[in-house]
């Protein structure tokens, strides 16, 4: 315990799933937290967004560790809401060490040829840009601090291909180059910068009939149960998924001290899908 004490940690999408689990294990270790989420349905998206509830929920468990959070409903399409969100979470906090990129989108399976425009670029938007604009917000604070650790979170997709997925693809190959370039420019500053490779993650994220019918298309109406042994093919350990604390504990490591000369690494957390 401790291994974060006196840190601040600014998490988006952190009203469910892998950011809320990001907050409160960092909180574990004695982080405070400045939070945000869309708290909205997303038109690209093929599962429901998180909602205020969902956000309130997490600063009851970050607060029932005894640590203090900001939490600001904020999309990260919009730089001025990420700005305001992480500028008064600053002032209210006093400092940020810790910027962990989280919020994304799974979007809906295509052919490449038959992505609508409309979705290929709120993909964009939103999984590679909004990690930008993310980071773009929280450096002026990290500098300020003489130092930080960005977590950019990746995907396995970020290191090789998936099939009908391409704008997906797409934006988490460029999460890797963003990441490489933001830890060379944030080097002088001792600022690092690393990103995390979930496989599939049991959340919200996967657990959905579109992602059913994406790895089981032989199948009119796949189960969460269909899925599983289509997911287990895919990793090199017999597990279908990771859980949100396995992704966590990795931010923490790259968030703490441990990790204080590592930066410019493609994390992969994936049962060893990678190596498949």
């Amino acid at each position: 315990m401790g291994r974060l004490e006196g840190k601040v940690a600014f998490i988006t999408g952190a009203a469910r799933g892998q950011g809320r689990s990001h907050a409160i294990r960092l909180a574990q270790e004695g982080a405070d937290i400045i939070a945000i989420d869309i708290c909205e349905d997303v038109a690209a998206n093929p599962y429901k967004g998180a909602t205020e509830e969902d956000l309130a929920e997490t600063v009851r468990q970050v607060e029932a560790l005894d640590r203090r959070i900001v939490a600001t409903k904020a999309d990260v399409r919009n730089f001025e809401q990420l700005k305001k969100a992480v500028d008064d979470g600053v002032a209210q906090l006093g400092k940020l060490d810790i910027v962990a990129a989280n919020a994304g989108i799974a979007g809906t399976p295509h052919h490449s040829e038959d992505i609508p425009e409309e979705e290929w670029l709120d993909m964009i938007d939103i999984n590679l840009t909004g990690v930008w604009r993310t980071v773009k917000a929280a450096i002026p604070h990290l500098k300020a601090n003489k130092g930080g650790s960005i977590i950019i979170t990746s995907s396995d997709a970020g290191l090789f291909a998936y099939a009908n997925i391409s704008h997906y693809v797409s934006a988490k190959h460029g999460l890797v180059g963003l990441m490489r370039t933001l830890a060379l420019e944030l080097a002088p500053d001792m600022i690092r910068v690393n990103s995390v490779h979930p496989t599939t993650v049991d959340t919200d994220m996967v657990q959905n009939e579109t992602i059913y019918k994406l790895f089981r298309p032989d199948l009119e109406n796949p189960t969460k149960e269909d899925f599983a042994a289509a997911a287990t093919m895919m990793n090199a350990l017999p597990i279908p998924w990771v859980e949100a604390v396995d992704i966590s504990n990795g931010v923490l490591f790259f968030a703490s001290d441990e990790s204080r000369y590592i930066t410019g690494v493609p994390l992969p957390i994936d049962a060893g899908a990678a190596v498949k």
